[in-house]
Order: structure tokens, then C-alpha cells, then sequence
């Protein structure tokens, strides 16, 4: 009974906090279709950006008041709001968003996620997901593309025209190399090599590093882990059955050579790329390992 309770008077000021605050941020959100020049479409940008952060907190509040989680967050401590950065996280469960909140909110700006398409049309979020500039991907499978070839790398064109309007101001982009959440049937039918983890993809991040390089100043590689046999859900968290999360923040330098190719057509590039990605995901899955040693 009492998880029930938990999970109901959460999930109501969770949805009280998204009404309050959702309706300001969609009116300055339409400011930025209707003003006119780019330095008042880009305080209405700010303005956003303040409002999401703000909803954030107020989550964390919540969360922090009824939920007997203890967020275990390594590293991370030299973040900057002025700057950008790209986040690289393995994928599990929605509990990695809230956790991605507590361990950046008004740290670094705010998120940027890469969403599927049919997310938009979640009541609220959706709007929100709109209003914050969030990009929404359109992902086919081999056998559609196979009939529709004129559709190839229409996902990456989403992103590196997305990745344009975040020139505008620091941005935190958060890509999930494995492209959906981890599960022993997924590693098994794909074949995974690693033990806790999907094989990455390294086309997205290639396009965010071509398309921001320059403006990033580090790439920080989060590895989000459960205590215990069983991945938790969002419900498992907001009724409180989630004792403890780690989140363990690695933080990178860049090397300029991860943008400076052509990813689709430069065969020995994309392999450089690649190469980077996989060094990054076993490096992270020996991480995952050492820290599921600890419990």
C-alpha cells in the first residue's frame, strides 16, 4: 500500500509542477516564431531554458522530500553553464533521465535529447519537448529502407540540422550510443560483445561532432548504474522502491580530429570514429563491471 501512495502523490506533483510551469514556457516558446530579430528570439531561447531548469529543481525537490533514493553521484565537478558539452551515457531505463537531471541540472545548460518521433504527441511533453527545441528522430528499419532507399540517412540529416540551431547558445547534447534501452533479449539478438551493454552507434555522434565540435569543450561519459539483479522502471522509482542510483561522470577532452572528416563518404574516417566509440563503450562496460563489484 504504501509504494501506492508514494507513487500517486508523486505522480500528482509531478503533473501539478509540469501544468504550472508548462504554459509559460509554451507562451515565451511561441515568442520565438512571432519576434522579430534573432536577439529577441534568443532571450525567449533563455527564457525557455530557465523555465525548463526551473521544473527540473522543482522535480528534484519533490523527489528529494518523498523518495528514499540516494543519488551516488563520481565526478563531475568541474561543470560550466557557459559552455557546451556532449554527453555519451548508456541506456537502460527511464530512471537515466531523472538521474541525468540530478547530476546536471543547472550544472551544465540545459538537455538536449535526440527523441523518437511518436514522443511527441505525449499530453504535455510533448508540447515541452517542441517548445525546448528538442529533435525529433524518425528511425526505419533495413527492410523499409530497402523499399525506400530515397529515406537513407534522413536521421542523420534530423540531426545536423538540429545540431545547427544549437549554435545558438551552450547547449548539453545527450546522445545514447545504443540507440534504445539495454535488455538481455536485445545484447542477445544483436550479438552483443559487452556484458552490460548494446553495441554503439557511432553515426549520430559523428554528425554532433561535426556539426558542434568546436563550440564543445568536453565530452562527459556518464555510466548510469542499478544496484541489484533487476533495472529499475520510472514507477519503480517514483513509488520509492529505488534505494540507490550511481551515476559516474568521466570527463573527456575532445580531440579535434573527431570532427574534421567526412563521416559518409571517407571510409578511413568513419573508421577513426568508430574506433573511438569502441574504445569508449569497453572502457565503460569494464567501468560497469568495477562498480557492480562494489555491492
Amino acid at each position: 500500500m504504501r509504494p501506492l501512495l508514494t507513487g500517486l502523490s508523486v505522480t500528482l506533483l509531478l503533473l501539478l509542477n509540469t501544468l504550472t510551469l508548462i504554459g509559460p514556457m509554451l507562451l515565451i516558446a511561441l515568442g520565438k516564431l512571432v519576434l522579430p530579430g534573432k536577439a529577441l528570439k534568443t532571450a525567449c531561447s533563455r527564457g525557455v531554458m530557465w523555465i525548463a531548469e526551473t521544473w527540473a529543481e522543482l522535480n528534484k525537490l519533490i523527489f528529494a522530500t518523498l523518495l528514499p533514493v540516494q543519488w551516488d553521484i563520481r565526478g563531475g565537478a568541474q561543470l560550466h553553464q557557459s559552455t557546451s558539452y556532449l554527453v555519451i551515457s548508456n541506456h537502460q531505463s527511464w530512471v537515466d533521465i531523472p538521474a541525468l537531471v540530478q547530476a546536471f541540472n543547472r550544472k551544465t545548460p540545459y538537455f538536449k535529447f535526440f527523441l523518437k518521433q511518436q514522443l511527441i504527441w505525449v499530453p504535455f511533453l510533448g508540447l515541452a519537448f517542441w517548445a525546448l527545441d528538442y529533435p525529433f528522430m524518425k528511425r526505419y528499419s533495413k527492410e523499409f529502407l530497402a523499399k525506400h532507399p530515397q529515406l537513407k540517412g534522413q536521421d542523420l540529416l534530423i540531426t545536423k540540422l538540429a545540431c545547427e540551431k544549437f549554435k545558438e547558445l551552450p547547449v548539453t547534447v545527450v546522445n545514447y550510443l545504443e540507440g534504445t534501452r539495454c535488455t538481455p533479449a536485445k545484447q542477445a539478438q544483436q550479438g552483443s560483445p559487452y556484458q552490460y551493454l548494446l553495441k554503439p552507434k557511432a553515426g549520430g555522434v559523428a554528425f554532433v561532432l561535426a556539426a558542434l565540435g568546436e563550440q564543445l569543450d568536453a565530452v562527459l561519459d556518464v555510466t548510469v548504474v542499478y544496484p541489484g539483479e533487476r533495472i529499475p522502471g520510472f514507477w519503480d522509482l517514483i513509488s520509492g522502491q529505488v534505494p540507490k542510483v550511481i551515476v559516474d561522470i568521466q570527463t573527456r577532452a575532445l580531440d579535434p580530429a573527431l570532427w574534421q572528416g567526412d563521416y559518409e563518404n571517407d571510409a578511413e574516417f568513419r573508421q577513426y570514429v568508430q574506433a573511438w566509440v569502441t574504445r569508449l563503450w569497453e572502457e565503460k562496460d569494464a567501468r560497469i563491471a568495477r562498480i557492480r563489484a562494489e555491492f
